[in-house]
């Protein structure tokens, strides 16, 4: 490769760069920032941030309505072809459906992405629950059903990634001890489903059961979260055991 190539790739590199640190700017509490924020959770100076940002406009990855940055339309057209949301999620869609008109409250859809569970897909109807994370926010997987649901089937190098981390209380009532967060496992593949008594918010639980893939292994996890008052683990496991399992056929049959 010539100077001059190499001069190229490096810059497309630290272009692609740039843009991934002005999109990590946005999050779930922060969908339209000034150029200043935008700057200040970026980390770039000013004046590359704009000349980026002005790129990425042109580009349809950013929107800008009046002196204001946001997520542009074309970054949402090329999501949809992810596999997470044009297979798992569609496949999965029609039973959330269903779980919600039976529960009347909140159910949601998570993937394992790290040690945070990545929200897919989230129903909320006519009961809104707005300290719940959004589609495409994360939860901590060690304190969360749908997390829980997931490590249980999990292999051990994949409970201890998450488990050997800061296991910070988000509540009073959340399990902070690597040894009772295991133990709290080892009890989800007999009853099908896992348990959040109050642990991410309090007077919120939640009750969720794993989606597996073709192979048998783990995938996904949906839930149904709600006041403790009306989701309570006896009465609503059992549905969304059958709920999940049978979006795991969906699933499996979809790929």
């Amino acid at each position: 490769m010539s100077p001059a190539q190499w001069d190229t790739t490096s810059d497309q590199a630290g272009g692609l760069e740039r843009a991934a640190a002005i999109l990590g700017a946005f999050d779930p509490a922060h969908r339209e920032l000034t150029l200043a924020a935008l700057v200040a959770r970026c980390g770039l100076p000013r004046s590359t941030t704009h000349r980026t940002a002005e790129r990425m406009i042109r580009v349809g990855w950013l929107d800008k309505p009046k002196d204001r940055y946001r997520i542009g339309n074309r970054l949402f057209e090329i999501s949809s072809l992810a596999p997470i949301r044009h297979e798992l999620r569609e496949a999965v869609l029609p039973f959330l459906q269903d779980l919600h008109t039976a529960a009347k409250t909140t159910v949601q859809l998570g993937v394992l992405d790290g040690a945070q569970i990545l929200v897919v897909e989230k129903i909320t109807g006519h009961r809104p629950m707005p300290m719940l994370s959004q589609p495409g926010g994360t939860i901590p997987a060690y304190c969360s059903a749908l997390g829980r649901a997931i490590l249980a089937y999990s292999d051990t190098g994949t409970i201890d990634a998450v488990l050997d981390g800061p296991l910070a209380p988000r509540t009073p009532r959340t399990l902070t001890s690597k040894v009772a967060i295991v133990r709290e496992l080892t009890a989800i593949p007999p009853r099908g489903w896992a348990i959040d008594r109050e642990e991410g918010n309090i007077g919120v639980s939640c009750v969720a059961a794993p989606i597996f893939g073709p192979l048998g292994e783990i995938a996904a996890a949906l839930s149904v979260t709600g006041p403790s008052q009306l989701v309570r683990a006896d009465r609503i496991g059992p549905a969304v055991r059958l709920a999940a399992a049978a979006a795991s056929r969906a699933y499996t049959t979809r790929r």
